[in-house]
């Protein structure tokens, strides 16, 4: 996917991109393939399947959510900033915070964020089963997102506890969404979520599935959850 059928594509969703956001993404893609050489970012570095594959794959989401508000949302596990960064070029009113547990990749976020000048985005260095359990983050996010992080029973107890009650949690899955919503279904309850929709799509030039998981937030998460760094992985509730 090249520029102009980047942007073109988005276009066609409704999403209108500035000379300014261009910028900022091709910023984004060459600081991407700079920094990938000093540490593991990303194994995708050719410039089309970048724009294809991380850019647009992480503008989906809001195909099917209306990010046109100043929302507070949480990204879980981002890597190299994907969804959050990319929805935040093109909707600079969200209020983004970043948890991710590997400082290399934090440092490579606030580089990223001073260069593209983005304001109001925040990157904690910290696990998503500690970063949850602190008073100050916990059901404190209008939105949390995760995109290919971990199975949805798993992803469930490290995203839910973040939500604020009746805020979301938007999780973007590949082929196997439905499997995972079978054995998520239990986590998905126990945490306070109630499955809101599930939006398949194929990505443009490849025809890849992707699925876009939203969960309402219906009722508090009980205190227990998430619970010790690494238990939701070892033990998950299915």
């Amino acid at each position: 996917m090249n520029i102009e059928q980047f942007q073109q594509a988005l276009q066609e969703k409704g999403v209108e991109l500035s000379p300014h956001q261009l910028d900022q993404f091709d910023t984004y893609y060459r600081l991407l393939v700079e920094w990938n050489e000093k540490m593991n970012l990303t194994a995708i570095t050719n410039k089309e399947e970048v724009y294809l594959k991380h850019f647009y794959d992480s503008i989906s989401a809001a195909f099917y959510f209306d990010f046109n508000k100043s929302y507070r949302i949480c990204d879980v596990g981002a890597g190299a900033g994907f969804p959050s960064i990319p929805l935040k070029i093109c909707f600079p009113d969200i209020h983004v915070s970043i948890v991710d547990s590997l400082n290399k990749r934090i440092s490579f976020l606030n580089h990223l964020a001073e260069s593209l000048q983005l304001k109001g985005v925040s990157f904690y260095h910290d696990r998503a089963e500690t970063f949850a359990q602190k008073p100050e983050h916990r059901e404190s996010y209008d939105i949390v997102m995760a995109r290919a992080v971990a199975r949805m029973s798993v992803l469930s107890e490290l995203c839910l506890p973040l939500v604020k009650p009746n805020g979301t949690f938007i999780a973007m899955k590949a082929a196997s969404a439905q499997d995972e919503m079978d054995t998520g279904k239990k986590a998905i309850f126990t945490l306070g979520g109630e499955i809101e929709e599930i939006h398949p799509f194929t990505l443009p030039e490849e025809n890849s599935e992707r699925n876009i998981i939203t969960v309402k937030k219906v009722k508090k998460t009980p205190k227990k959850y998430p619970r010790k760094p690494g238990t939701p992985n070892k033990q998950p509730i299915e």
